[in-house]
């Protein structure tokens, strides 16, 4: 243990036990209490504890029918996600393709861009209306459907595998590949039984991280199911709320516990399948191409460009018509665009709101995040213990939950948080800011956390020997080292905040709506035009929050290529 450690642990023994024992109450009352208030609730039935209501939801066929859809198109979205994105990442780490880069940066465009807006985007370019039916002059099945919300929702949830899978296969040393194939494996046999396994590891943690979110999804399934009578549990749990039956927020709790307990249950299987893999990395990640792909790569090219241009520019391009087309239904001519969709919007109260609610809720998660996270995030690095490791655990559970459950859990908690005290912020921005910093924080925390371990402590133990104090170290030394990680954090925080739609969606009420709510009821009232030029309008506010972030990657991987 160096000098710094045992200088800081004996301080913080001596001067701040106490300070931080008052911050773990703190933690546990805002993010731990709500959850454990809502699973009561869901058990509890006039006056004592009883399952009587799971029993009375489980016996109607529509939350049968809810649990098998959310079950059935969160198994086979996380599926195909994962293949997109482990092919992907196959071709971006092992291949010779030309144009790496720009194809990186496509790959990660359906994780910038909000789901809802996504599957706006693709139900405007199918269907009977939709512009690849009037481009190819024959009927394109509308993803307004069952398979349509499971493809939808595996291209936007394939970015998150292809990271995960990337970073595993470019650390795979490439000496045991070499070895298979000198042994007499063919690429392909070498693939299965040497890259594979490798890269499991990989795979485990992509499956978990993508199921988790379509389990969470509440947009794709409300813009692409509710019409045809396709229900998940998250938008059960809307309907129950909004609802506001004698007792919807006891059987929306029901319905939370059992999409919380098939997370978990979920997880657990994923997890079970990924101890068979090894984890055998190299320290380094490896970027040189491994497989050259020959005659093959310009057919490949071409295959993934198109691909590309079919999953992610098409469907915007769509939208962007239908926001111009003074109908919708109309033909796209001359005759028919205009731009009076966007002067509605810009003169609407509602919609300028719903932009200045995202933006200051947005700012104000951000800087929150920023301070609580980073300072936890010391602390578990520099100090610590089982207080700290009891706050990240308090940080990752309301973002691991589904939205659905966790703004379930918001409105029981603070409708009356004391036993007497009704603070009255139900419906209101404050609820739903101190929402977003409770479930954002942990991106914070853990960009943070990454940028602190490669900070060396010696480097604090010599500014502590020279007789600087924890704020000049702090100004002076720790912040220009850590600033990557916290910018980053920064940007990820306010851009999940700026776009967020299922907390927003229930905890949201007059005069406090958000983006994504506003495009939601925009859409589900049948104005198809306006909510799709008010997604082009909330895609331009999201390219202000996302080119800082953008340019700060860039640097990144200039560094590692140096």
């Amino acid at each position: 243990m160096n000098i710094l450690t045992r200088t800081t642990r004996l301080g913080y023994t001596r001067q701040a036990s106490l300070w931080s024992l008052l911050f773990c109450a703190l933690v546990a009352f805002f993010f731990m209490l709500p959850l454990a208030r809502m699973f009561l609730l869901s058990v509890w039935r006039d006056g004592s504890l009883s399952v009587g209501e799971y029993a009375d939801l489980l016996g109607a066929r529509s939350v049968r029918a809810g649990i098998v859809n959310t079950v059935g198109i969160t198994l086979l979205s996380t599926i195909l996600a994962m293949s997109i994105g482990l092919l992907e990442a196959w071709l971006i780490a092992y291949t010779d393709l030309r144009g790496k880069f720009a194809l990186e940066i496509f790959f990660m465009l359906p994780f910038m861009i909000p789901s809802y807006i996504t599957s706006l985007a693709w139900s405007r370019m199918t269907g009977a209306s939709g512009m690849l039916t009037e481009m190819l002059g024959f009927y394109v099945p509308s993803v307004r459907s069952y398979w349509g919300i499971v493809w939808v929702m595996a291209i936007c949830h394939a970015p998150l595998g292809y990271l995960l899978c990337l970073s595993a296969l470019r650390k795979i040393p490439r000496d045991l590949e070499w070895a298979a194939r000198a042994a007499g494996c063919s690429r392909s046999g070498a693939f299965f039984h040497v890259t594979l396994p490798l890269v499991l590891p990989g795979l485990v943690g992509g499956g978990m991280i993508v199921l988790l979110a379509g389990l969470d999804n509440f947009g794709i399934p409300a813009f692409l199911g509710s019409d045809k009578g396709i229900n998940v549990l998250s938008t059960l749990i809307y309907q129950e709320i909004a609802g506001f039956g004698p007792s919807a927020f006891q059987r929306a709790s029901c319905l939370s516990a059992i999409l919380g307990f098939l997370a978990l249950f979920c997880c657990g299987a994923i997890w079970l399948l990924g101890r068979s893999g090894y984890i055998t990395e190299s320290v380094a990640e490896d970027r040189l191409p491994r497989s050259a792909l020959g005659r093959a790569r310009v057919p490949v090219e071409i295959a993934v460009w198109l691909f590309i241009l079919i999953t992610s520019l098409l469907p915007l391009a769509a939208m962007l018509c239908t926001a111009l087309l003074k109908a919708y239904g109309v033909k796209l001519a001359a005759g028919n665009i205009t731009l009076d969709n966007f002067a509605f919007l810009l003169g609407n109260k509602k919609a300028l709101g719903a932009l200045k609610n995202s933006f200051l809720l947005a700012g104000s998660t951000g800087i929150a995040a920023c301070i609580i996270g980073s300072a936890v995030a010391y602390g578990r690095v520099r100090v610590g213990g089982w207080r700290f490791r009891f706050m990240e655990a308090a940080f990752s559970l309301p973002y691991v939950l589904p939205g659905g459950v966790f703004a379930l859990s918001m409105i029981i908690s603070w409708i009356e948080p004391i036993p007497g005290w009704r603070p009255g912020i139900y419906g209101t921005v404050w609820l739903l800011g101190g929402a977003y910093i409770i479930r954002f924080t942990l991106l914070q925390f853990r960009a943070v956390t990454s940028a602190m371990m490669q900070v060396d402590a010696s480097v604090e133990e010599a500014a502590s020997i020279c007789g600087a104090r924890a704020p000049t170290r702090w100004a002076k030394i720790l912040a220009p080292l850590l600033a990557s990680g916290i910018v980053s954090g920064f940007f990820m925080t306010t851009t999940h905040a700026f776009t967020e739609l299922t907390v927003s969606s229930i905890l949201g009420a007059l005069g406090s709506e958000t983006v994504g709510a506003v495009v939601l009821n925009f859409e589900q009232s049948g104005n198809v035009t306006v909510s799709c030029a008010f997604s082009a309008m909330v895609l331009a506010a999201l390219a202000l929050f996302s080119l800082p972030n953008i340019a700060l990657h860039l640097l990144r991987t200039k560094r590692k290529k140096l």
